[in-house]
């Protein structure tokens, strides 16, 4: 046995050394594909073949140098194919392998193709605008026409995006809309806001997401969200982008800025600044008229203001990962901003249309405005299952000092003085401070589920005062009565959890969030203890790849601005006072949204929008006796809204698309009945279009506008408002920069005018702001065009941080 098994053995290594001594050595390949500039043709594909017939052998790719290998060849006679994208197809060879031997052979160089026009341009098939469940997507990067143009100038244009006389912006009805910049709320309203917006050209954006049904992990903003997403890069390396604006409409205008960012691998630090310095003008003129014992008086102000401003904003932030799924970073971003008011105040009154006096009220107010956010983050990922978790820690000061001074002159109607002028000090400087924590988790828990979960916590601190009174006996007195000082603190808990799922043709999201909130005001003028759950649920279906369904709900909450709870008396004119109202209370919607999309870009919604306490709007009360009127806010009551939007995007040629927006709604005013008797209904029909026409490969314009039929809102009937605006935009340099000229508000038709008839108040009020601006804005980039950007991070307190605000006048 032990003999057979020996010969077995020796046999088989016999067999086997034999065939590995006969077995031929393999052979190979080896070269670099050059184009016609003796640059790597990276991705160049190159397919060999054998010379006899042409049949193929193997292909590859070649690399970033150019390069590139076949392996394991036979011995024999072989051809090489090689194509590229704009180039002509090259053939090679024949070339003769050799057993056991490496082929190295000349560099093969490509020649452009006839049909190729300098470079090759590779234009993305994402469309300009794009609907997806609950939101809509501005592929701002995609859009030549966005060149040269501001944030703020984009989403002017946007469709159903809605933007005021007072610079309000919104998305779902007219509730104040949440300003996100890469899931980072901005904490700002009215100029503060706006400034920031200028500041941030087109050409670091990326794309904008309008959202009207956000998830439970956003705040339960009940206005929806705009979150502006800015562009990120895949490589290491640095980059910077220049951009400055001039212009000019009454008053000049300009700003200048620079966003940089540069990565390592381990390390990024990014940042941005802006310096804006304007000019402009603000002009109203309202007629208040009150009837008291028979006697009609009528109150006619003619109010002229010159603000100019000096901005700097600014963003400064480092990433540096402590491992290959652990990162840690700060952010401190923020504003300066210091304005100079020039006020010209002209009060007429007259009794039963004969002229009786005029108070003219002249006054420089200077305002100093600082806000400034510090953040530190971490974000994890847990394992390889794609578990994450991220913890943020925020502290923002916000500091204003005002202090205005104001002379009142008195004339009877033959404009002679009849007393003597009263001199006026109104200081009004203000202290917040936020603190803020929250912790983020998500765990995919299937290929097709997900679930989110998370806490935050933040405490807000209020200090305000204000300081008015005469100048007597050579110095300035405190008036008790218009003189206040008000502490206001707030704690707001709340935590969320978040379930997402696929299944068939259905999407799924369900989430709920929880929110505990604690607020005082010194005195006790304020005492609010409440808690409140926020669900939402979105529902999708996907009939095939052009049809989809929605329908969502969401539940939503609008806390007052932090001013506007100051029980403070602004001071206008003698018989025109602003006031905040310590007693005002968090509005609360309800909003149900049925969709219809098709082909990603055309968008039908069917809305209703129950809105509890409403208060987002100017509500008067006038005193007879007095004749003294006091702008406020108040909790009038309830808002039903039911509506249709529709989004239809039309191509007419290939130099000529168009965007074609319709928001028609009816809405019904109902007060409470402590606050008089309102029942009304109204139409509120708002259209808007973007056309957009490309003149040649560089050069484009634009040309866009808005109307509002007359509605009402809140007390107040509002006619119809209109505005058209036009640019024209050219990339230079190779499209690293670009220059565009712009005119906004065309026709200068842009103005507020309403007025109002409620209970014992006839008011008209027209309202106008510098709008017809002209604006030539250049751009340049510096750097890679592709250089990675910061790592997005949700610092949690941007809803705190827009509710600081300072009064604008």
């Amino acid at each position: 046995m032990r003999v057979i098994t020996g010969c077995l053995l020796t046999a088989l290594f016999a067999v086997v050394f034999t065939n590995l001594y006969a077995q031929e050595i393999p052979s190979s390949i080896q070269g670099k594909v050059l184009t016609d500039k003796y640059s790597a043709a990276e991705s160049s594909t190159i397919v060999l073949l054998r010379s006899n017939d042409s049949s193929v052998v193997s292909s590859a790719i070649a690399g970033k140098t150019g390069a590139f290998l076949f392996n394991n060849l036979k011995p024999g006679s072989y051809l090489l194919r090689v194509t590229l994208v704009g180039y002509n197809k090259s053939y090679t060879g024949p070339y003769t392998v050799l057993a056991g031997k490496v082929l190295q052979v000349a560099e093969i160089t490509l020649s452009p193709s006839a049909k190729q026009l300098g470079e090759v341009t590779v234009v993305s098939n994402k469309p300009d605008i794009e609907v997806k469940p609950g939101r809509v997507i501005l592929n701002v990067q995609n859009s030549l026409t966005a060149a040269g143009n501001s944030a703020f100038d984009i989403l002017r244009q946007s469709p159903g995006v809605r933007i005021d006389n007072a610079n309000n912006i919104s998305i779902v009805g007219k509730q104040n809309a949440l300003i996100t910049i890469d899931g980072k709320p901005t904490n700002l309203t009215g100029d503060d806001l706006v400034g920031v917006l200028r500041g941030m050209q087109s050409n670091v954006i990326e794309r904008i997401e309008l959202i009207t049904s956000g998830s439970a992990k956003y705040d339960a903003s009940a206005g929806g969200i705009i979150n502006i997403i800015l562009k990120k890069g895949s490589n290491i390396g640095t980059n910077i982008t220049v951009t400055g604006t001039a212009g000019y409409g009454k008053y000049y205008k300009s700003n200048a800025g620079v966003v940089f960012n540069s990565r390592t691998a381990k390390f990024n630090v990014f940042g941005n600044y802006n310096f804006t310095d304007d000019k402009t003008f603000h002009d109203f003129v309202t007629d208040r008229g009150v009837t008291y014992n028979d006697v009609t008086s009528d109150y006619h102000v003619d109010y002229n203001s010159i603000q100019k401003s000096y901005n700097h904003s600014f963003s400064i932030g480092a990433d540096y990962s402590l491992s290959p799924t652990q990162t840690i970073g700060f952010l401190v971003n923020g504003f300066v901003r210091q304005e100079n008011y020039l006020k010209d105040n002209s009060l007429k009154i007259s009794n039963q249309g004969v002229m009786d006096s005029v108070i003219t009220a002249n006054s420089m107010l200077n305002r100093h405005v600082s806000r400034i956010n510090y953040n530190l983050n971490y974000n994890a990922k847990l394992g390889k299952s794609g578990k994450t978790l991220s913890a943020d820690a925020n502290y923002t000061t916000y500091d204003r000092n005002s202090a205005e001074y104001i002379t009142n002159e008195f004339y009877n109607s033959t404009y002679l003085v009849y007393r003597y002028p009263e001199w006026l000090q109104n200081l009004s400087p203000s202290t917040i401070h936020i603190w803020l924590s929250k912790v983020d988790f998500y765990d995919p828990i299937s290929k097709t589920s997900k679930l989110e979960a998370g806490i935050k916590y933040n405490n807000t601190w209020s200090n305000n005062d204000l300081i008015f009174g005469p100048f007597e006996n050579g110095q300035y007195q405190v008036n008790s009565a218009l003189s206040s000082h008000f502490v206001y603190t707030e704690n707001v808990t709340s935590g969320y959890v978040n379930y997402e799922n696929k299944f068939n043709k259905f999407d799924l999201t369900a989430g709920l969030r929880a929110e505990q909130t604690s607020a005082k005001g010194s005195g006790n003028t304020v005492n609010n203890n409440y808690f409140e759950l926020f669900p939402q649920v979105q529902l999708s279906y996907k009939q095939d790849d052009k049809n989809d369904f929605t329908l969502s709900y969401n539940r939503g909450i609008h806390r007052p601005a932090y001013e506007d709870l100051n029980p403070f008396l602004y001071y206008v004119d003698l018989y025109d006072y602003g006031a905040g109202n310590p007693n005002l209370k968090p509005e609360f919607s309800n909003l149900v949204q049925f969709t219809y999309s098709y082909n990603k870009t055309f968008q039908a919604t069917l809305y209703t929008n129950i809105i509890n306490d409403a208060y987002e709007f100017p509500f008067y009360e006038q005193n007879d006796t007095s004749k003294v009127n006091i702008t406020t806010h108040k909790n009038l009551g309830k808002v039903y809204n039911y509506g249709l939007r529709i989004n239809v995007p039309v191509i007419f040629t290939n130099w000529w698309n168009a965007t074609f927006n319709a928001d028609v709604a009816y809405q019904r005013y109902v007060a409470y009945p402590f606050n008089g008797n309102l029942n009304k209904g109204t139409q509120d029909v708002i259209l808007s279009s973007a056309q957009h026409f490309i003149l040649s490969k560089t050069l484009n314009a634009e040309v866009s506008g808005s109307y509002e039929s007359p509605t009402f809102y809140g007390i107040n009937h509002i006619k119809a408002y209109y505005f058209v605006n036009a640019g024209i935009g050219k990339q230079l340099f190779n499209k690293r920069g670009s220059i565009k000229l712009s005119v906004n508000d065309v026709f200068n038709t842009l103005r507020d005018r309403i007025y109002t008839n409620y209970q014992n108040l006839n008011l008209s009020l027209t309202d106008k702001k510098e709008s017809q601006i002209g604006r030539l804005t250049f751009t340049y980039r510096f750097g890679k065009a592709s250089v990675k950007s910061n790592v997005t991070h949700n610092t949690g307190n941007e809803e705190e941080q827009k509710r600081t605000r300072s009064t604008v006048n």
